[in-house]
């Protein structure tokens, strides 16, 4: 179980994330969103351990976390996944390509990967991480930068990682129809913090607070 108590972030004078209780238990899929400037890419590096806080997290197991700024490498595509694997040669490229097909990026294996529209960039980032194993996977805006086709993707492949790794599944979006399609609980921020916390269902018809309402009906249309 994730657990964190009494987390505060500043950035001087600002107080960007405050979290008095939160906990997440192992194999949740749950969705952070909310406005821009919510917090949900904080918390979601305070969990990945990538930046300091104040307060207690407990984060057990091997946690892989995406950032919302994709990050690619001077070589190819396949290069790009198989770079951190051990193994055989062989192996690891039957490993990587698997994951490339998932992602929907197989054809591009041999491409330079700094070539790739951002979001194919973005598949790539993802395909990287599902050669791994986890107990947490954290993903910040996965799609942000992905048209249509490109979201059903990712969200196929991340659904079918989870369910079959069971790991934590803990995903940042602004749109709370994706926090339906990926989650069973969604986590919604304002101002750094906890406004709502329910299922997408609950969120999408009964928002219980104010800004709620507000941020759900500009989806609903």
């Amino acid at each position: 179980m994730i657990e964190l108590k009494n987390v505060n972030k500043n950035y001087g004078e600002r107080t960007v994330l405050c979290i008095d209780s939160l906990e997440i238990k192992k194999g949740e899929r749950l969705s952070l969103t909310g406005a821009n400037g919510s917090g949900k890419s904080t918390l979601l590096k305070i969990i990945a351990g990538v930046i300091p806080y104040n307060g207690k997290v407990n984060v057990p197991g091997r946690v892989l976390y995406m950032p919302q700024k994709t990050v690619l490498f001077d070589m190819s595509v396949l290069h790009n996944v198989t770079y951190s694997l051990t193994g055989k040669r062989k192996e690891k490229a039957e490993k990587a390509m698997e994951a490339l097909r998932k992602t929907g990026l197989s054809e591009l294996y041999n491409k330079n990967a700094l070539t790739l529209s951002g979001g194919e960039g973005a598949r790539l980032a993802l395909a990287r991480i599902l050669v791994n194993d986890c107990d947490v996977l954290l993903l910040d805006e996965p799609t942000g930068a992905v048209d249509i086709e490109g979201t059903e993707i990712i969200e196929n492949a991340v659904k079918e990682y989870s369910e079959k790794n069971g790991c934590t599944l803990i995903t940042a979006t602004h749109s709370p129809l994706q926090a339906k399609r990926l989650s069973r609980r969604v986590i919604m921020l304002e101002k750094g913090e906890i406004a709502e916390d329910c299922t997408p269902e609950e969120l999408l018809l009964n928002p219980k607070t104010d800004f709620g309402k507000k941020f759900v009906s500009m989806w609903r249309y």
